[in-house]
């Protein structure tokens, strides 16, 4: 594997989320640069309440989003309410979804990796024919609606159980905008799209050009489209969402082998 040399690598992950990905950037000879544009917030006592009373036995399926809506469901209810339903069955987005499950003591019934995370499980086999079957969503606060509108269009009954919310994090952006001002920023690690959008923000105006000339790996071609609207140009998209991955595509990123002709 090609060292990187010193390279500085912005990593933009939550902070709780972070640690893996600069460790294993540190290893290939980064740099990284920590620099979080998402916070997750847990919820209010009002909505933990409602968390914990919502009926389980009225769906067939339990979707999680995210390890976040592992993570931050399991302080209100945990597994055994699960395993009380023996029709009921849960279906995961991401392998380190699926994984947090299981640490959590859950059955995971179906999984999909998180790129392409909606339409790959649209696209299995137990989600064709769902008509009158009822789906909960569990998710934080704000996320995308096309695999409800989907499920709903086939007849299905969907509804959301929100557990965590993202915000913008309050950081001291100076040593990153300093790096932009130096052209010494290298690479932009992003895995979501409202991050991409948080971290353009957090930037500000007076150093925007600088961001849009750093070249930046995401975790799906969705985000990639976002990412050129914004205006960045040399936009590299990672095989998977997880950090080995995603350092792989920093490493080729380096090579100069996955920008667009």
């Amino acid at each position: 594997m090609i060292s990187l040399q010193g390279d500085c690598v912005l990593v933009t992950r939550p902070a709780h989320q972070a640690e893996n990905l600069i460790r294993l950037i540190e290893e290939a000879g980064g740099v990284a640069v920590k620099f979080p544009t998402l916070e997750i917030v847990e919820l209010t006592d009002l909505e933990a309440n409602q968390v914990a009373n919502v009926n389980l036995e009225a769906y067939d399926w339990l979707i999680f989003i995210s390890t976040n809506a592992v993570t931050m469901h399991g302080y209100y209810s945990d597994s055994d309410r699960i395993k009380k339903f023996k029709s009921l069955r849960v279906a995961a987005i991401g392998k380190a979804t699926e994984q947090a499950l299981h640490k959590a003591g859950y059955l995971v019934d179906l999984v999909v990796e998180n790129g392409a995370a909606s339409e790959a499980l649209l696209a299995k086999p137990e989600f064709a024919q769902v008509n009158a079957q009822r789906f909960l969503i569990v998710r934080g606060q704000g996320g995308r609606e096309e695999l409800a509108n989907v499920l709903q269009n086939r007849g299905a009954i969907v509804d959301y159980l929100n557990v965590y919310k993202r915000v913008m994090p309050t950081v001291d952006n100076s040593a990153l905008l300093q790096l932009l001002k130096q052209g010494m920023l290298a690479i932009i690690t992003i895995t979501s799209a409202e991050a991409l959008q948080n971290l353009v923000k957090l930037v500000g105006e007076t150093c925007k050009q600088h961001l849009l000339e750093v070249p930046v790996v995401v975790v799906s071609h969705r985000i990639r489209i976002i990412a050129a609207e914004i205006g960045f140009e040399r936009i590299a998209v990672a095989k998977s969402p997880s950090d080995l991955a995603i350092l792989h595509t920093v490493i080729e990123c380096k090579r100069g082998g996955v920008w667009p002709k």
